[in-house]
């Protein structure tokens, strides 16, 4: 879920859906952007919802949960490959942050 909830909540990718909700801030790291909630009370709801990683995650979660009772080869591949993604980008940041203690 770590990985879905937070391209779903922080990827520049997917700005234009939360373009409705949100505010775009500023650029904070790696493909990943700071958005503030906007709108009246259920909008600026649904802002804060999903610009929250940690919220996010709970609500996906749950669907996903539901999804493995429904569906579940497909719910598992699913959450197989974004295991692996969350592994790659783990490796991929790890990688970065050694090449950057080692130029200084």
């Amino acid at each position: 879920m770590f990985r879905l909830s937070r391209l779903l909540s922080k990827g520049s990718v997917t700005s234009p859906l939360r373009a409705p909700f949100t505010r775009y801030e500023e650029a904070t790291g790696p493909a990943e952007v700071s958005e503030s909630p906007r709108g009246g009370h259920i909008r600026s709801a649904v802002g804060e919802l999903i610009t929250c990683p940690f919220c996010l995650s709970v609500w996906l979660t749950a669907t996903l949960a539901g999804a493995r009772m429904v569906w579940p080869r497909a719910t598992h591949t699913l959450t197989g490959a974004l295991t692996a993604l969350a592994i790659s980008d783990t490796l991929q940041l790890g990688y970065d942050y050694l090449l950057q203690k080692n130029v200084q």
